[in-house]
Parts: structure tokens; C-alpha cells; sequence
């Protein structure tokens, strides 16, 4: 899988991806959120977006 990617239409900024993240590969920029090599794909972003607006490629 590849690193997670963010529908920045439908993505509110609320956060709850950056907090859930354990590599801290997340983060929220000004008005964008940003995913840097770090990550793991280990899921725990998509499965705590309230909104859907991450998916991670090759998978959900």
C-alpha cells in the first residue's frame, strides 16, 4: 500500500487523523493536511476520519 490519500474537498481539518497517527506522519498545514514518509500505512488515519475523506491506496 501507498501513504494515504487526503480528499481535501470533503477533509474538515478536524485533527482526529494527526492525533491517531503513531509514526506522527500527519500533519496539518495551514489549510492542507500533509502525509510525509513516515508513514506506515497502518490505517489508524482512515479508520478515524469522520468524514471519509482518506483513503488508502490498494486498499478501502
Amino acid at each position: 500500500m501507498n501513504k494515504p490519500r487526503i480528499n481535501e474537498d470533503v477533509c474538515m481539518r478536524c485533527g482526529a487523523c494527526v492525533g491517531t497517527c503513531p509514526a506522527n506522519a500527519m500533519f496539518l498545514k495551514e489549510f492542507t493536511l500533509e502525509v510525509n514518509d513516515d508513514c506506515t500505512t497502518c490505517g489508524l488515519c482512515f479508520r478515524a476520519c469522520p468524514v471519509g475523506a482518506i483513503k488508502l491506496e490498494g486498499g478501502p
